[in-house]
């Protein structure tokens, strides 16, 4: 019998559906469908937007296609630069890290007693962050070059606590697209941005808060900003600037001049062009401002034996604890990115990060000496801005017609930018296109730029993987001390974590789609163009919304985005008073943040006893605020992981009020084929593709948010970066494009009937799942008729009361069982809320119960008084090889320790790398960049 490719990624066959069925006592999924869904929700088979989707293919006729699409594009020598280079990365990080699901599989490092190895993999990009720009701190990236300039303007707001201005001064040097995406941010915040030439060193009058520049600039000049920097400070404003990694190898960083926060992109560290994305940008500060950072921050810690340990510090989850008082609405960051990016630095070391950088730039100074006068700057790093009055279109149609782009600025100037894949013959093409003959090695008359002395990544980090075979062993050596979906099932709540198959992976790395400039003609770019009109197709479709938005490159930018265009449609209309935003209590942290990012007043909705919202509560609130209501924000399946029954009837009471229905799609993993949030009652919603639609976590990044609303919404997208007014929220127009063929193949190799059975299956496993662990830990939420969504929430409170053994406790105890633990405290505290997907079989569904159920067995011995709850295997856990060497004081044996139930599990034992981690002392200690070498030499 010929599998098809949804018999591939959908874990549990016939039989085992059958068994699962029995099991929760329901005939057919079909019938657990109308048993779980409202019916006034649920789409027939026929009618559930599917229809519009091709037939489904095999993997090889999908690879073909995607082939064909890719063969279509143009890959020319991009020479446009704006933040966008070309990058050669070492073929051993493409197969052995890029390529490897035991680094693109993995999750969030939120247990890091098993994610040491990519948490060490972060640390060194932070140090190399930290080192390049001058900066004391750096977190473990941002989402793109212009997002992380936008968190840097807000942290320099919050961190200045002498100034009350609201004006943010930002030189006219700053690349176009990170200027859009700052007004952007700004509006919603009253915060008022001022341009100015800046390189001249002199202030505008009045106040500031805080002044943006950037080294080199759009234009390719390298300005010294120590004089303007501490003009700045004297006038009370701090000072971020954007750094180019690779210049900074060469010439004083930022931080040696005296600026507050860096910020930037690592895409030239070996992260290919992708049409724009993902690439992982960065954020420094001085360490006064260590706390004020966005995102996540990996620190040192130390396990309970004593050592060395890392861990996420500080902004772990901030949003969700803070809600609309969060700093930042990001909640993800871009590590798979940002490791390559660690890697490439590793790989290359300081000399050969210092050869290239000398390399780029000398075919800058080449171009600079055979155009000569034409030459606007003298100081420049790897982009030229020349002067040709009325000719800049011809020059760069000369070009292009011999395989190069260029950036023509206006109808006089053209940009040229160098990069690690510039050639000899490229710069001899670009000076035959200017009509200038081949120019002499050097360049005299330019003054060297070289002006650093400063030592950088001198780390050990950086000095012994210069060959492939330390690199290859390194990256092994990392990847084993993790667990990733290549190793066993990770059940997380609310996070989705399935199979990311192997033909979707496959054509990332292409280069008909992996080197594409995010700005080059549209008509080298038809076929990532049809992957894109195609995927706005099909999710507008199977969400049953009007139109979609790719550009948000993560969760948290669709959310921001679909609020954004709620807000605007208010102004529009001239309901300027419509600012407050309903969120119930159950809600992502994400959403408030997102809201009060947006501009939004958050108004807390209450929930039932039963997880659902608390509709009388509801009718209140609309009454209290009905002249201020702009919207409410539901995550449908609830975050409690139920099918709450009143959905359409929520809907229609905050419209009747004139408000606007915004459902979270963290859940839509539950209601692809079955029912569509723009036709229940949504009038935005963001789509998470690293969720639902198959794009992996990477370890905590990439994502894809795009953003579907309704027609009266469609005109308030965001839309070109490129373009002035745009409200564009990322740096590039289709956001992180070179990944979105992952989901192509996803929905063309699964077709209608696969993906309607693939969310019948996980709300199957799901409810099997909760059925199997009801009598050891009671599931907390169900709907009316008994069953769960997707997911289940197990109540771990009363086991807590009565025994001292918390959810920490059995999170750390599942390491032990080869498992990552489920979502912990998360929508309530003292919860585990499990989702298995439908991508894991009926036999690992079944050894994560039977260890769950193992793990209830010791919680009733140390109920017992067997074992004092300090000193059980589960406050013990995880238990490491080192552990079982010497005295062994526990009253537990070794053979329980570390082999629970007194047997090894038929695949090979996952040995955790650490004890468990002490994250009080992380926090109280924090140590955000390479341990001292002695350390490391232990």
């Amino acid at each position: 019998m010929t599998r098809s490719f949804a018999d591939r990624h959908i874990g549990p066959d016939a039989d085992a559906i059958t068994r699962i069925l029995d099991t929760v006592g329901i005939e057919s999924l079909d019938a657990l469908a109308d048993l779980a869904v409202p019916a006034s929700i649920l789409d027939a088979p026929a009618g559930n937007g599917l229809c519009v989707l091709p037939q489904a293919a095999s993997e090889h006729e999908v690879l073909d296609e995607l082939a064909a699409l890719a063969h279509s594009n143009t890959v020319a020598a991009s020479m446009i630069g704006l933040g966008y280079y070309d990058t050669l990365t070492p073929p051993v990080l493409v197969r052995n890290l890029l390529e490897n699901p035991a680094w693109y599989t993995a999750y969030t490092p939120y247990q890091p007693e098993i994610s040491q190895g990519r948490l060490e993999a972060l640390l060194n990009f932070q140090t190399m962050v930290s080192d390049l720009t001058g900066m004391e701190v750096a977190n473990a990236s941002m989402l793109d070059e212009a997002t992380a300039a936008a968190e840097a303007m807000t942290l320099l707001r919050r961190a200045n606590r002498t100034s009350t201005s609201a004006r943010l001064l930002i030189d006219a040097d700053l690349f176009p697209q990170t200027r859009t995406v700052l007004q952007t941010r700004a509006e919603p915040l009253g915060i008022e941005i001022v341009e100015a030439e800046l390189a001249g060193g002199t202030l505008p009058e009045g106040d500031f808060f805080g002044v943006l520049v950037q080294v080199p600039g759009a234009s390719g000049r390298i300005t010294d900003w120590t004089d303007l920097i501490a003009a700045a400070h004297e006038r009370g404003a701090l000072v971020a600037a954007g750094a180019d990694l690779l210049a900074m190898t060469l010439i004083t960083p930022p931080g040696e001049q005296g600026a507050d926060v860096c910020f930037g992109t690592t895409q030239r560290f070996g992260v290919p062009l992708g049409f724009g994305g993902p690439h992982a940008g960065f954020l420094a500060v001085r360490s006064a401002h260590a706390r004020q950072l966005p995102g996540r921050l990996v620190g040192v810690s130390k396990d309970a034996d004593g050592h060395l340990a890392y861990r996420l510090a500080l902004q772990t989850r901030e949003q969700h604890i803070r809600r609309e008082k969060a700093t930042s609405n990001i909640c993800t960051a871009q590590v798979l990115l940002a490791i390559v990016a660690a890697m490439y630095a590793s790989y290359h070391g300081a000399d050969g990060l210092r050869a290239i950088a000398r390399r780029v730039h000398r075919h800058a100074e080449r171009l600079a000496a055979g155009l000569g006068e034409a030459v606007v700057h003298e100081r420049f790093f790897d982009t030229v801005l020349v002067h040709v009055p009325g000719g800049a279109e011809a020059v760069v149609a000369k070009a292009k017609g011999r395989g190069v782009n260029l950036r023509l600025v206006d109808g006089d100037h053209v940009a040229v930018a160098c990069d690690e894949a510039t050639t000899e013959a490229h710069v001899a093409v670009v000076l035959d296109s200017f009509g200038s003959g081949a120019a002499e090695p050097g360049a005299p008359g330019l003054p060297s730029i070289e002006t650093r002395t400063s030592p950088y990544l001198t780390h050990p980090a950086f000095t012994r993987y210069h060959t492939e075979t330390a690199m290859l062993r390194y990256l092994r050596q990392l990847s084993d001390k993790d667990i990733a979906l290549d190793r066993s099932m990770i059940p997380l709540g609310s996070c989705t974590m399935k199979l990311n198959a192997t033909a979707e992976m496959e054509p990332i790395t292409w280069p008909g789609f992996a080197r594409l400039h995010p700005y080059a003609p549209v008509e080298d770019v038809p076929g990532l163009l049809r992957v894109i009109e195609d995927l706005e197709s099909w999710l507008a479709a199977l969400t049953g919304y009007d139109r979609v938005s790719l550009q948000p490159n993560a969760g948290s930018q669709g959310e921001y985005a679909g609020l954004l265009a709620i807000r605007r449609y208010h102004l529009d209309r001239g309901d300027t008073h419509r600012d407050t935003c309903l969120i119930p209590s159950s809600a992502h942290g994400t959403n408030a943040a997102s809201a009060a990012m947006a501009g939004l007043r958050v108004e807390v909705v209450k929930c039932r006893e039963n997880g659902d919202v608390d509709l009388d509560d509801l009718r209140a609130k609309i009454a209290d605020h009905a002249d201020r209501l702009a919207c409410i924000m539901i995550t449908y399946p609830s975050t409690h992981g139920v099918y709450e029954h009143e959905v359409a009837e929520l809907c229609a009471l905050v419209h009747e009020a004139g408000g606007q229905v915004y459902v979270d799609g963290a859940n839509l993993n539950a209601l692809v084929g079955l029912a569509r949030p723009g036709r229940f009652g949504g009038d935005v919603s963001h789509l998470n593709l690293h969720k639902t639609f198959c794009i992996p976590h990477g370890g905590g990044g990439p994502g894809v948010g795009p953003v579907a609303v309704r027609e009266h919404l469609a005109r308030y997208l965001p839309g070109d970066p490129l373009e002035t007014g745009s409200h564009a929220v990322s740096a590039a127009r289709y956001g992180s494009a070179s990944i979105l063929p992952i989901t192509w193949a996803y929905i063309r190799m699964m077709g209608a009937e696969g993906l309607r059975r693939a969310t019948l299956t996980a709300i199957a496993s799901a409810n099997y799942i909760a059925r199997r662990l009801d009598s050891h830990y009671p599931v907390l939420y169900t709907g009316a008729d008994g069953t769960v969504a997707h997911e289940c929430i197990l109540d771990l409170r009363e086991i807590t009361r009565r025994t001292g053994v918390t959810v920490d406790d059995v999170a750390k105890r599942l390491a032990d069982y080869g498992f990552h633990a489920p979502t912990m405290s998360f929508p309530v505290a003292g919860t585990l809320m499990v989702e298995p997907t439908e991508s894991e079989n009926l036999d690992e569904l079944d050894a994560f119960i039977d260890a769950m159920i193992a793990i209830k067995g010791e919680i009733d011995q140390v109920a017992a008084g067997a074992w004092p709850v300090e000193d059980s295997p589960l406050r013990g856990a995880p238990h490491t090889t080192a552990c079982l060497v010497g005295d062994w004081p526990h009253p537990y044996s070794r053979e329980t320790a570390v082999f629970p139930q007194g047997v090894a599990h038929p695949r090979p034992k996952i040995w955790p790398a650490v004890r468990r981690i002490d994250g009080a002392y992380g926090d109280r200690n924090l140590v955000c960049s390479c341990p001292p070498l002695d350390a490391y030499a232990d």
